[in-house]
């Protein structure tokens, strides 16, 4: 009976225990699964917010990439408005000169009106002076009249008068060396207005020479480019009134692009070294020449900095492939080559009409020594 009930309350431990044990499992398999479902709701949460940050970080590139692009353009802009900046200073120093040149004539003039007022006004003095001394000879006169009637009256006052009178003409002695000093001291000023106005005349005759020195200094463009047709005939094409050589970007490039065409190198070459050659070769333009300039230029289609920048690409592109070549060592003019992008500033017009295939060009110019200072002076010169 007992060993029954002892069997029987281990069966029911046994059956509690495992109840305990499965409730337990469920419980476990329940935190499992809350926790699957937690990690899979956070997975999919970070996910999303990993997408959102990939879409700003692609946002934030794109403003990084235009905020460089606004820093070039604005540098470019900025060295523009100092090479501007750098020629306005110059052609003010140029205009600061000749206004120093003008002052200092203008001065000499005044100089000169004033020192001829002052000489009006002394001789305005001296006859002031002549006409009192005039009126006291008559005054003295008409005394010695009346002394001649009242002389038969009085002795006394005949001498008296007669003691005036010396006593007058004392005085008018001394006025008459006063008079004489002043005459001398008027003919010194005299001759040294003659002497001022010699060298007045003189300064006038080396102010105009240097004028006409240089008017002839300012034409030295026209006789370098009247030289160049001389030298060159109609071996090369050059402009009338720049006497630059123009070549057409049509031939040296395809449309948008600043890499040099094989096919336009050897005409390049030909024309670049006649046209070198006539300026070096020739000793009345080789000791003006300064620099030889490569210019690109574009039409007004599209804007002023892509324009600006695909012909400074072309200039540039000119130039590296003419300091391959070996005139350019043989004639040591390395150091003269300059290489500019113009944009559309300088775009040809036929009756006001821009020719954009004429405008699409390089060119190759001369830059004498001191064009600039030249310029401004002509400038000035035509204007007086």
């Amino acid at each position: 009976m007992l060993k029954s009930d002892s069997s029987k309350n281990e069966t029911n431990f046994w059956i509690s225990y495992a109840d305990l044990m499965g409730g337990l499992l469920f419980v476990f398999i329940l935190l499992i699964g809350a926790i699957l479902v937690k990690s899979t709701i956070i997975k999919n949460s970070l996910k999303e917010k990993e997408s959102i940050v990939s879409e700003q970080n692609k946002t934030l590139n794109k403003q990084s990439n235009y905020l460089t692009t606004i820093t070039k353009e604005l540098q470019i802009k900025e060295e523009e408005i100092n090479k501007l900046r750098n020629l306005l200073a110059q052609r003010q120093e140029a205009l600061d000169n000749s206004n120093k040149i003008l002052t200092i004539t203008q001065n000499s003039l005044k100089l000169k009106s004033n020192e001829i007022e002052r000489l009006n006004q002394l001789l305005l003095a001296q006859n002031t002076k002549i006409d009192n001394y005039s009126n006291h000879i008559v005054l003295l006169e008409n005394m010695l009249n009346e002394q001649n009637r009242t002389l038969s009256s009085s002795q006394k006052e005949l001498e008296e008068y007669k003691n005036r009178v010396m006593v007058l003409s004392n005085r008018l002695n001394q006025k008459d060396k006063k008079l004489k000093l002043t005459d001398e001291k008027l003919l010194k000023l005299l001759k040294a207005l003659d002497n001022k106005q010699t060298k007045y005349d003189e300064l006038l005759t080396k102010l105009q020479a240097q004028k006409a020195k240089i008017k002839s200094l300012t034409g030295i463009k026209l006789k370098v480019i009247a030289e160049l047709k001389k030298a060159l005939g109609d071996k090369v094409n050059i402009d009338k009134k720049s006497g630059s050589l123009r070549l057409a970007s049509n031939i040296l490039f395809d449309k948008g692009s600043a890499v040099l065409k094989e096919s336009a190198k050897a005409q390049l070459k030909a024309n670049f070294i006649d046209y070198v050659s006539a300026l070096i070769n020739n000793k009345n333009i080789a000791e003006h020449l300064d620099k030889i300039v490569i210019e690109g230029h574009t039409d007004s289609d599209g804007s002023y900095l892509y324009n600006l920048k695909l012909s400074q690409q072309r200039a540039f592109a000119v130039m590296n492939y003419l300091l391959t070549l070996d005139y350019i060592k043989k004639n040591n003019i390395k150091d003269k080559l300059v290489a500019s992008g113009r944009s559309y500033l300088d775009v040809i017009k036929h009756n006001g009409v821009e020719d954009k295939d004429a405008s699409r060009r390089i060119e190759i110019k001369f830059k004498l020594k001191n064009q600039d200072a030249m310029y401004e002076i002509e400038r000035i010169l035509d204007a007086d």
